[in-house]
């Protein structure tokens, strides 16, 4: 390892002060994080493509005076358009596409921060699933325990950032896929409010308004400080999220009052919670108590069976959009250059109407309507972050044949986060616990549309209560 031994005690702003102090440089930090790629990445997979000396280019050419200053960054293989770098999506059919031409507008808000992109991450088939095993790249490993899922779409992001690669990695968002990999590798995972980023200049919005850019944490602050490095509209974009009062770093600072907050563990979709992820909901519903907030079981009164179905509507749809946007080949896909989950959800939205479309789009925001009535006496909501611990790999297969088994699988596993993809509300993840067997557990916080603030808040004073930053996987020790 480099003489740099004290990398892993830093999150993302830590690392940004020592450079701003002169205690390191940020060739530094971009070695220390590029050996530990080299070192752990063989064991998990998290890393695909390695761009090293675009980012020791980008430290040669001068970096911007931003709160990441130095920080090394990893981009997701998905969303963000990256100008001189290819974008596969995680599919054999999107593999040979030619290098971007431009930056997105989030990526360059994330170089104007200062952080230094050194790869992208590996990620599911068009981001259709909550665990990463593509065809394409193969499968990215938990790095607490290797023979479990490390979450997806964005598990090879958090897979780098559990295994102390770096601190802080680029992650989106569609039905789970920020949040559902930080439940499985015990880090912070925020999906911001809908349209909080944006995706300028190429899409208005993502999966019909349910997918949203963020980034997977070691830390809540840097997940904030981010956020305000990111956050705002580009030109032309369709609707844009309510403005913040202020800071969001400084709202991670700031005491969040006597909160009204109500719990559930009622899943959407009917599915049985497992007796770890309850446990760990009713100690995180005590510690609130504890300290100080009014709380209370409460079930949302929302059309739960509608969450799933509006869903896949509103993503099979998409799928078929999304197989014909190959930038050279001037075609859809065909059935052997796709994986089956990815073909047979197309199919289905080969079938969905117009107006099948357009319903979904109004039962979502009737979905919204029914959470914002709800949050007119309740400031938070706490729901277990998954239903179990990560489940092993091969267990959410997108070579299967049977789709329906498929996607009633993954909200089998994940029943509480796309409910808040729908309704376009920030929700976070808390990496407040580990099972017995030693695979993290998390708790989802969810406020109201366009308050990003009062989850800063609270998971500062959570995290402050019970500190995660300690703990590591065997392999990052």
């Amino acid at each position: 390892m480099s003489a740099f031994t004290e990398y892993e005690d830093f999150d993302a702003l830590g690392l940004a002060h020592l450079v701003e102090r002169g205690d390191v440089i940020a060739e530094e930090l971009l070695e220390a994080a590029i050996e530990r790629v080299e070192a752990r990445n063989p064991a998990i997979n998290a890393v695909t493509m390695k761009l090293y000396d675009y980012g020791r280019q980008a430290i040669a050419d001068g970096l911007p005076d931003g709160p990441f200053r130095g920080v090394p960054f990893l981009i997701t293989d998905l969303t963000a358009s990256i100008a001189g770098v290819k974008l596969t999506r995680g599919s054999i059919f999107f593999a040979d596409t030619p290098p971007s031409p431009i930056d997105s507008a989030h990526v360059k808000r994330l170089k104007r921060a200062g952080l230094v992109v050194f790869g992208r991450t590996n990620t599911c088939e068009l981001g259709l699933s909550l665990t990463c095993e593509p065809q394409l790249q193969g499968p990215t490993r938990n790095p607490w325990n290797t023979e479990h899922i490390s979450g997806g779409s964005s598990g090879g992001a958090a897979a780098a950032v559990a295994a102390r690669m770096l601190p802080l990695a680029h992650a989106s968002d569609g039905f789970g896929s920020i949040r559902a990999p930080a439940a499985c590798c015990g880090l912070v995972g925020l999906k911001p409010t809908r349209s909080r980023n944006t995706f300028a200049p190429i899409l208005g919005e993502g999966l019909g308004g349910c997918s949203t850019e963020h980034a997977v944490s070691l830390s809540v602050r840097d997940s904030a400080a981010l956020l305000d490095a990111t956050h705002g509209p580009g030109a032309g974009d369709p609707y844009v999220a309510p403005p913040s009062a202020r800071a969001y770093l400084e709202e991670t600072r700031t005491a969040p009052g006597r909160l009204r907050i109500a719990w559930t563990s009622k899943a959407p979709n009917g599915v049985s919670i497992d007796r770890e992820c309850l446990n760990l909901l009713e100690q995180t519903v005590q510690l609130c108590a504890e300290l100080g907030h009014d709380i209370e079981e409460c079930d949302p009164e929302v059309d739960g069976g509608d969450i799933v179905p509006t869903f896949l509507t509103l993503a099979a749809a998409n799928t078929v959009v999304n197989l014909a946007t190959h930038p050279t080949k001037g075609r859809s896909a065909h059935e052997d250059e796709v994986e089956r989950i990815t073909w047979l959800t197309a199919k289905l939205g080969e079938k969905t109407s117009a107006p099948d479309y357009v319903s979904a789009t109004q039962t979502a925001h009737r979905l919204g309507r029914q959470m914002a009535t709800f949050h007119s006496r309740w400031d938070v909501l706490l729901t277990p972050g998954l239903a179990s611990p990560a489940v092993k790999l091969g267990w959410l297969d997108m070579m299967m044949d049977d789709v329906d088994e498929y996607w009633q699988r993954v909200f089998r596993f994940s029943p509480f986060t796309v409910w808040f993809n729908l309704t376009g509300q920030p929700a976070m993840m808390l990496p407040l616990g580990h099972s017995h067997s030693g695979l993290p557990l998390a708790v989802q916080l969810v406020t109201p549309f366009g308050d990003e603030a009062t989850l800063f808040q609270l998971g500062g004073q959570l995290e402050a209560a019970r500190p995660w930053f300690g703990r590591k996987p065997v392999l990052a020790e």
